[in-house]
């Protein structure tokens, strides 16, 4: 009995010292990097989509956006979720763009005021990359710290698979 114990105490240690070393390589503690910008976000042109999380029509915004950045070499990803949805079937208000001059009937440009902006860097395997209210903790404490105020949205940079910058305008004073 006690032999069964002590195998099976060795396999448990064994799975968390594996699953530590697993998550570690993935980039699971990777601090976020914070750093001020001392100018304004890049515009943005892109479509604004209201809905639930769950209505296809999110992922043909997402493909049209993501057709346009195949074409524009050096483009990148951005969302905007003004309204983020607390379940499957509330409605949600994002904006997905790229940091390009697109047109179309559906395009609209998103350009910017704030002249500066705090960016946080997250390079991680998407599978321990760190949730956004963990993010937007440390931007707010970075903003707390240095005495800034930030705007109300917070603007996801999909840079690629592994990493993800987040901007945060400051507010103007």
């Amino acid at each position: 009995m006690q032999k069964r114990i002590a195998i099976l105490a060795v396999v448990i240690f064994l799975l968390i010292v594996g699953g530590y070393i697993a998550f570690t390589s993935l980039g699971g503690n990777t601090p976020i990097e914070v750093s001020l910008v001392n100018r304004s976000p890049e515009p943005l042109s892109g479509i604004y989509y209201v809905g639930t999380p769950q209505n296809p029509e999110l992922q043909n915004v997402f493909g049209k956006i993501e057709a346009e950045k195949s074409l524009r070499p050096g483009s990148f990803l951005h969302t905007i979720y003004e309204v983020e949805p607390a379940g499957k079937l509330d409605t949600m208000r994002v904006f997905v763009g790229l940091n390009q001059l697109l047109s179309g009937d559906d395009i609209q440009e998103r350009v910017f005021s704030e002249k500066s902006y705090l960016l946080a860097k997250i390079k991680a395997n998407k599978w321990v990359m760190p949730g956004p209210e963990k993010v937007k903790e440390k931007l707010w404490a970075f903003a707390d710290s240095a005495n800034l105020e930030l705007s109300e949205f917070f603007i996801d940079k999909i840079v690629s698979e592994n990493e993800v910058h987040v901007i945060a305008p400051i507010k103007n004073k």
